[in-house]
């Protein structure tokens, strides 16, 4: 039988525990290669006293050399075999000065990096590919990027491979929205007893508008990953620098364990003609 071969295209250390951790460690216990290709390294990520890039201190390099580290401890976790590195440099979010940086991800031509990725694709011959959907899935300009680029990428190769984007129903992000509120609630009454007044985040009348989450029946692959989420919250947690304030690490292990147990994704490319919402993200191959 052929090596059955996963592959995720990710823009930043962490980005491979959060949208597909489960799905990682899951297939490495089932012996599927597995690889992921992170396109960034970090450098906007927070430094480790928190500032953020914009700080006069922010030290892009160090914080990126500390998100080696933490991605190379997540990629034990969750058993993944090859790990690749395109090695730009973190966009930052949209508008950053970081944008402009001739040599970060988000300034890079998309046929360049594609190429890059292309290589991979070719060496490896994953059957099923994973990235994110058009709008990066919450807007990030590396996130979009790497949209992009395995687009681009899939067209360059000799073969047709499934791909998939992740993807979080409806349904869910509505339970996710009004625990996020809930915490910034928390928040601002910790902060008023303090006598702290932050003032309230105004939208962006400029920004463009999307939803987050995906309706529910356009969900085509829900993948049980209750077996695995302990190590899918360890490889979060390996990545203390960036995520040790998420509402994942809030949760604790415990009830992540007990509530975190699916992840989601959108068919995008079907080569073998499989119907429906499956639960095999190898669905046709096996």
């Amino acid at each position: 039988m052929e090596q059955l071969t996963f592959l995720a295209v990710h823009a930043h250390p962490d980005d491979e525990a959060s949208s597909s951790g489960g799905l990682y460690r899951l297939l490495a216990d089932q012996g599927a290669r597995t690889v992921l290709v992170t396109c960034t390294n970090g450098e906007c990520g927070d430094a480790p006293d928190g500032a953020k890039p914009d700080a006069d201190h922010h030290d892009g390099d160090e914080v990126a050399a500390i998100r080696a580290v933490e991605l190379n401890n997540a990629v034990k976790i969750l058993g993944i075999d090859r790990l690749v590195r395109l090695g730009y440099r973190d966009s930052g979010m949209k508008g950053w000065p970081q944008n402009n940086d001739p040599e970060s991800f988000w300034a890079t031509p998309v046929e360049v990096a594609a190429a890059k990725l292309a290589e991979t694709l070719m060496e490896e011959r994953p059957q099923v590919i994973m990235t994110y959907n058009e709008h990066g899935f919450y807007g990030h300009p590396d996130h979009i990027q790497a949209h992009r680029i395995t687009l681009a990428a899939v067209k360059m190769i000799d073969y047709e491979p499934t791909l998939y984007f992740n993807a979080i129903p409806d349904s869910v992000m509505v339970l996710w929205r009004e625990r996020w509120e809930q915490e910034d609630r928390e928040r601002a009454e910790a902060d008023a007893a303090k006598g702290i007044v932050r003032e309230p985040d105004v939208p962006d009348p400029d920004e463009e508008e999307f939803e987050m989450g995906t309706p529910d029946d356009q969900i085509s692959a829900t993948i049980d990953i209750s077996a695995v989420n302990g190590a899918k919250f360890d490889a979060l947690e390996a990545h203390v620098s960036q995520i040790g304030d998420s509402f994942w690490m809030k949760m604790g292990r415990e009830r992540f364990i007990e509530t975190m147990r699916t992840e989601w994704f959108v068919r995008v490319t079907n080569p073998k003609n499989v119907q429906g919402n499956v639960d095999d993200i190898f669905a046709g191959y096996r």
